[in-house]
């Protein structure tokens, strides 16, 4: 009886009060001592009582059984520009407008054979303790609108356990155990699901060294779950993955990593495709739906390309680059930029920028461009985005 004792009062240590299934645990455990089972369990209850009294001072936040409660968002959401063009990676906040780089990653390529690289990803979180960023542990970060909560997988490049983080705490709010492995995460729109991508082994895997390597072959995705982070449910779905070549209908992608991704108003996701339409959508559930009307996209992207009052859209890649208006498809300005990535607000938008005359386009950082180009600010240090080791920035919405 004390050795059951002892166990069980171990296994709610962590927990603020007795479980609501005492007595349960306690029965199921009846093959220690069949008798006095009814005695053992008014024992315990007392015993847990005065030990957790003891051992937690003061309680803890209370939360769902199984989910958490999520911290409110900034309410308004700052706009003011941040910028570090000082330190590359940066040591301080980058943001304009309504995005921020909330976290950024750097890559490192591993030979894994005679003829095989796999592509390892270190991640960066923003740190609002600080101001700056940290470098964390994780297999993967996702930050949800807000800059309070992040997602992250734990372990080495492929995870079945998924956290949610407190970005003001650095503690993990909860764990959530996934029966298939999953390498990516991503936010729903809203801030309150996650979407995670399984894959029975690992994706970024190249075939051949150096300069020569490319994608392997077949993407090993074999669907996604769907996490209702309050809730602390995680709902998964099958999903295969497209055809690296062209198939009858001529749509592919020849990448290993085929991360889905949330439309703009978290009612669909979509699959990345290497051909055109860039992405194909589906219910929740995993139909094939047609693309939302009226929506656009930044290219490999969830951000949109139109600006928040609904008026402007982002073009495509190239130097210059343009936007046009929505309704009439009328170029209303032209920037010197290489990529224009996201709306900080109507009339300004962040951009990846190149150096001098932009002579070497592999030389760039990032930069706020107003949409007639007439205006520029440097966000952040250029650096040589094709050098090992170049740091590699995800905007989030503040």
């Amino acid at each position: 009886m004390t050795r059951l004792l002892r166990d069980t009062l171990e296994d709610w240590a962590g927990e603020a009060t007795v479980p609501h299934d005492l007595a349960d645990r306690a029965l199921r455990r009846r093959a220690w001592k069949p008798a006095g089972a009814a005695a053992l369990v008014m024992a315990m209850v007392a015993g847990v009582a005065l030990f957790v009294s003891v051992q937690r001072q003061p309680e803890p936040v209370v939360r769902p059984a199984t989910g958490v409660t999520m911290p409110a968002r900034p309410s308004p959401a700052p706009t003011d520009v941040r910028t570090d063009t000082e330190n590359s990676p940066p040591a301080r906040l980058i943001a304009a407008g309504g995005m921020a780089v909330s976290a950024y990653y750097t890559i490192l390529r591993e030979v894994v054979s005679a003829d095989q690289e796999q592509v390892r990803r270190t991640w960066s979180l923003y740190d609002p303790r600080t101001g700056g960023y940290e470098q964390t542990p994780y297999a993967w970060v996702d930050v949800a609108p807000g800059l309070q909560v992040a997602a992250v997988l734990d372990g080495d490049l492929l995870s079945r356990r998924l956290g949610v983080l407190d970005m003001n705490t650095r503690e993990v709010l909860n764990w959530i155990d996934l029966e298939h492995q999953v390498a990516s995460v991503a936010w729903s729109p809203d801030g309150r699901r996650i979407l995670a991508t399984a894959y029975s082994s690992y994706p970024d895997v190249l075939r051949g060294r150096g300069d020569q390597a490319g994608p392997a072959g077949e993407s090993p995705r074999t669907g996604y779950y769907v996490v209702d982070v309050e809730a602390g449910t995680a709902d998964y779905h099958e999903l295969p993955p497209l055809p690296g070549h062209l198939s009858n209908k001529r749509i592919a992608n020849g990448n290993g990593r085929q991360d889905l991704g949330w439309s703009v108003d978290g009612t669909m996701i979509w699959a990345p495709t290497s051909t055109m339409p860039d992405r194909l959508f589906y219910s929740l559930d995993g139909e094939p739906r047609e693309a939302p009307e009226g929506q656009r996209y930044r290219t490999q992207s969830g951000l949109s390309a139109i600006s928040p009052d609904g008026r402007l859209a982002l073009g495509p890649d190239g130097l210059p680059t343009e936007i046009t208006e929505v309704g009439t498809g009328k170029v209303v300005g032209r920037q010197r930029v290489l990529q224009l990535h996201a709306w900080a607000d109507d009339d300004d938008v962040i951009a990846l920028g190149c150096a001098g005359t932009c002579e070497n386009e592999f030389d760039n950082g990032l930069v706020l461009v107003s949409v007639d180009g007439t205006k520029m600010t440097q966000l952040a240090a250029n650096r040589d985005s094709n050098k090992s080791g170049a740091w590699r920035w995800v905007l989030t919405p503040r």
